[in-house]
């Protein structure tokens, strides 16, 4: 498949409007146009160790679960890891595609994988669910010449009695706002005239970045446990138990989110909270609440989801490609 082909059905697969606003996802590495892909190399994080593998494996396209760019770089070297990916990646003419995010709140994502940790479940609500903020800047005639060079998804007219009272109407992301803004700013007249109005987009139903499931029976938290290392195929997990509660209390119902859950998880009123990592003090007040915590580790409550994953894709591309899933990537983190 040609790469543009493909990611236009990556984007379908998991719409990237649903990520949240602070994340980097989508195409963060290109080689030159045109490329084909005939391996898609799925992983959780990419390393070093799982780019070597990545390039033996002859991929194409990596799609890294973690964006591997996050926060700006300033210089593309040698000299840190992260920059060493780029110049591997585009040596290699192996392009880099995030979904993070988006992956957490559609209802075939990471999230619902770990539902099945849990067992039978009778009730499962999509919580934290996201508000995508739009903007619409409306101002006279003159802003749409002074913005005339700007991309933006739609542009609308409003003529009352006379050209001095047109009016012009720009909807932006939060993103490009910024960018208005700042064009806006060079030209004090238009900037003090321009109205800033916020609009609210509702997601899809059933999308969200936790999950909060209602168990088809109550299950004893020590089972629950066992479960859950099943699941994740994991010989350990920690545990915090709950004031008031034992490891023989019964879960009826938990509230998840895979990654690290404290904003999703703090407030939900429920038995059990499950994550790969929390804060210490968010682990207290859990407790003091009389709720148990299960920690996995941050990627061991995402990692599991790439099999899944593999299976999905290959549907959704009508195995028009290879999909590879790592053998190299794993959580940093072990028990010693």
């Amino acid at each position: 498949m040609d790469l543009r082909e493909l990611v236009s059905a990556l984007n379908d697969f998991a719409s990237l409007s649903l990520a949240e606003s602070w994340d980097n996802v989508g195409l963060l590495v290109e080689p030159s146009p045109p490329h084909t892909v005939n391996t898609l190399f799925v992983t959780n994080d990419l390393t070093e160790e799982v780019m070597e593998e990545a390039v033996q494996k002859k991929a194409d396209l990596i799609l890294s679960y973690h964006p591997p760019i996050f926060t700006p770089l300033k210089r593309v070297t040698w000299k840190t890891w992260k920059e060493r990916l780029v110049v591997q990646a585009l040596e290699h003419r192996i392009g880099i595609y995030s979904p993070h995010t988006a992956y957490d709140a559609i209802p075939h994502g990471v999230n619902n994988w770990l539902t099945k940790g849990l067992g039978e479940i009778l009730l499962k609500t999509n919580k934290q669910v996201k508000v995508i903020h739009q903007y619409m800047l409306c101002g006279d005639l003159p802003l749409f010449s002074f913005l005339s060079a700007f991309t933006a998804p739609s542009m609308s007219f409003l003529r009352v009695e006379g050209e001095e009272q047109t009016r012009v109407s720009l909807n932006c992301s939060q993103k490009a706002l910024l960018e208005v803004v700042a064009l806006l700013s060079q030209n004090s007249r238009l900037y003090h005239k321009t109205e800033i109005l916020s609009l609210q987009k509702p997601l899809l139903p059933h999308t969200g970045m936790g999950r909060l499931c209602t168990l088809s029976e109550p299950v004893s938290l020590s089972d629950i446990i066992e479960r859950i290392k099943s699941h994740l195929k994991l010989p350990h997990v920690r545990i915090a138990v709950g004031t008031g509660k034992t490891l023989e209390s019964p879960v009826k119902k938990a509230a998840l989110c895979a990654g690290s859950g404290s904003s999703v998880l703090k407030g939900m009123e429920a038995d059990l909270y499950l994550t790969g990592e929390m804060s210490h003090h968010d682990v207290l007040d859990a407790v003091a609440n009389g709720i148990s915590v299960i920690l996995c580790e941050h990627s061991n409550t995402e990692r599991g989801f790439l099999s899944e994953l593999r299976d999905m894709l290959a549907i959704h591309l009508q195995n028009k490609i290879n999909i590879v899933v790592s053998e190299k990537d794993r959580d940093p983190l072990q028990v010693a």
